[in-house]
């Protein structure tokens, strides 16, 4: 069963959000899932993760579930 995601609105500089976009890019992530990457690298740096969150899916496109075969 997925766990519904919270939504938030983020206000950011225009030049900031550029080079988010732009570095999510080059990680072949979202602009949304390059903030969520930062902040959860930002919280376990700080030892602030807490022990019952998930993991975050790696960069790139998500397997193809059809090809179990």
């Amino acid at each position: 069963m997925a766990v519904e995601r919270k939504k938030i609105l983020l206000r950011l500089d225009p030049a900031v959000h550029d080079a988010l976009a732009r570095w999510a890019n080059d990680d072949l992530r979202s602009t949304n899932a390059q903030i969520e990457y930062l902040l959860r690298r930002a919280l376990a740096d700080a030892g602030r993760l807490p022990a019952g969150v998930g993991k975050l899916r790696g960069p790139g496109r998500p397997p193809n579930e059809e090809s179990d075969e």
